[in-house]
């Protein structure tokens, strides 16, 4: 076999400590908590996850971007259904 002649390397079996990840704790999307919004703007629903805090739920119009925010308060709703006008 002949030496690699390629003018790179590309390793990838470390990463220097500044740019380790934090160590969150990774939730399957299937389990994690969310909202379906329909997007009356463009008439496309999509669902929208929980933030990693757990204060709100963010998310955007798949179509125009039109972003939206729900905030989790203790006297809040039950609903997991919305219509963002």
């Amino acid at each position: 076999m002949s030496a690699d002649s390629r003018d790179y390397k590309l390793d990838l079996s470390s990463r220097p400590p500044s740019v380790a990840p934090a160590a969150t704790p990774q939730v399957p999307a299937s389990l994690r908590p969310f909202l379906s919004v329909h997007f009356a703007c463009c008439g496309v629903y999509t669902r929208i996850y929980r933030s990693p805090d757990a204060s709100s739920y963010r998310g955007r119009c798949p179509r125009c971007l039109r972003p939206v925010t729900f905030q989790v308060a203790a006297s809040g709703t039950d609903s997991r259904f919305f219509v963002v006008y």
